[in-house]
C-alpha cells in the first residue's frame, strides 16, 4: 500500500518542523488581551479538545495492539500448517506453500481488509477439491485453514476500526479553536513565554498527528504488526517472529 508523503515523515521531525513554524508564527501574530468571557470559553474548549481525544487515541493504541495479536496468531497458524505439509511430497509441498506465501505477500502489501481474501479461498478451494492420496493430510490442512478464519474476521473487523470522518471533523473544530486561543493569547512580554506557546502549539498538533498515523497504521508501533508475516517469508516459514 502506498503511503501519502506526509505519512512518511518521522514524529521527530514533524515535532521540529512544527515547532520552529509555531515560533514563528507566535512571534509574528498580533496579542490580544481576552476578557473574562473569552478565556471562560478558552478553558472549556480546551477541556473538550482533550477529554474528547484522549479515548480516541487511546482506543486506536488499543488496536494497534490488538492486531500484533491477531497477525502473531494467525503467523503462527500458517507456521503449523506449512509445518504439516513438510510431510507431503515435495511438488504438492511447494505448490501449498507458494499459496500461502501470495496470500501473506498480498496481505502485506495491501493491509486493507479482505486483502488476501482471494488467495485464501484459492487455498480452501484447492483443498476441497483436491482429489489423491494425500487427502487425509490436506483435510487436515482444510480444518486449519477454516479454523484460522476467526483470526482472518478479527483482523478485518479492527483494519476498518480507524477513526470516523465526523470525529476529525469534531476534533479539528476543538483543535482550531485551541490553538488560535494560544497563539493570540497575551500570556506575558519576553521570547520566554513565546516559546512556552510555541511548545504548547506544537504538542497539540502533535497530538492530532500520532493519532493520524495510529488510525492510518503508519505510526512505528504500527508497522511492526507485520514483522511475523516477514520473519516468515524471509525464513522460509521455518521461524517466526
Amino acid at each position: 500500500m502506498k503511503k501519502l508523503f506526509l505519512e512518511k515523515i518521522r514524529l521527530s521531525w514533524y515535532f521540529f518542523i512544527l515547532l520552529y513554524v509555531f515560533s514563528v508564527t507566535v512571534i509574528f501574530a498580533p496579542n490580544v488581551k481576552f476578557e473574562s468571557g473569552a478565556l471562560a470559553l478558552f478553558s472549556v474548549n480546551s477541556f473538550l479538545y482533550g477529554f474528547y481525544i484522549a479515548p480516541i487515541l487511546s482506543a486506536q493504541k488499543a488496536r494497534i495492539e490488538e492486531l500484533h495479536k491477531i497477525v502473531r496468531m494467525e503467523s503462527n497458524a500458517i507456521f503449523s500448517m506449512v509445518i504439516d505439509s513438510k510431510k507431503l511430497p515435495k511438488e504438492l509441498r511447494n505448490h501449498i506453500q507458494d499459496m500461502f506465501i501470495m496470500y501473506i505477500n498480498t496481505s502485506i502489501q495491501q493491509r486493507k481488509p479482505g486483502e488476501g481474501e482471494a488467495h485464501y479461498e484459492a487455498l480452501i478451494s484447492y483443498c476441497l477439491t483436491y482429489e489423491g492420496k494425500y487427502r487425509k493430510e490436506i483435510d487436515k490442512l482444510l480444518d486449519k485453514l477454516v479454523a484460522n478464519q476467526v483470526n482472518r474476521t478479527n483482523f478485518s473487523m479492527q483494519m476498518r476500526n480507524k477513526v470516523y470522518s465526523n470525529e476529525w471533523v469534531i476534533m479539528l473544530v476543538l483543535f482550531s479553536i485551541t490553538l488560535t486561543f494560544v497563539i493570540l493569547l497575551e500570556s506575558g512580554k519576553g521570547i520566554f513565554y513565546q516559546f512556552l506557546a510555541a511548545f504548547l502549539c506544537t504538542g497539540l498538533t502533535m497530538l492530532l498527528i500520532i493519532l493520524a498515523k495510529m488510525s492510518t497504521l503508519t505510526h512505528k508501533k504500527a508497522t511492526q504488526i507485520w514483522d511475523p508475516y516477514k520473519k516468515l517469508i524471509s525464513s522460509h516459514f521455518y521461524r517466526i517472529d
